[in-house]
């Protein structure tokens, strides 16, 4: 009974991070500033959008996926058959877990995104991508938000 409990514990922890994963990921949203860059200076420049496409922003890719379903699956392959064969249930649970932890994290994480090209006032034509959290239109105009590493939102 123990033996079953701690596999139980296991299956719950890995599935935990998996969770905690989706949970940490950075945003790339118009309207998230992260602890850095508040109390920047920033700079502003004004334009107009000119187009809007629809993207996915790929999910995130660490180790951490992999890891937790590794533990997951090796729990579960570890519960099926007896011996040696026990042994080989466990490691290839564990290389089939590690895959699916894997493409679950990305796929947890993945975004919806906008491709914003905008017409600055100075004539220079830009293109931004970001999450689809604030939609724009053609002939929209918008600001520019330029933070001192270079990255570079759109905001109405």
């Amino acid at each position: 009974m123990k033996r079953y409990q701690s596999k139980i514990t296991l299956l719950w922890i890995g599935l935990f991070i998996i969770f905690y994963i989706s949970g940490c990921v950075s945003s790339r949203s118009g309207q998230v500033y992260t602890r850095d860059e508040a109390r920047q200076v920033q700079t502003v420049e004004t334009g107009t959008v000119e187009s809007v496409k629809e993207v996915i922003i790929e999910g995130t890719k660490t180790p951490i996926g992999a890891v937790a379903g590794g533990v997951a699956g090796g729990v579960l392959g570890s519960t099926v058959g007896g011996g040696s064969g026990k042994t080989v249930a466990s490691v290839l649970g564990a290389l089939a877990g590690a895959a699916a932890g894997a493409v679950a994290e990305e796929g947890l994480t993945r975004k919806l995104g906008l491709e914003i090209v905008v017409e600055k006032d100075s004539g220079q034509t830009i293109v931004v991508v970001q999450e689809a959290d604030v939609m724009f239109a053609p002939g929209d105009r918008v600001r520019l938000i330029q933070a001192p590493d270079g990255t570079m939102r759109v905001s109405k």
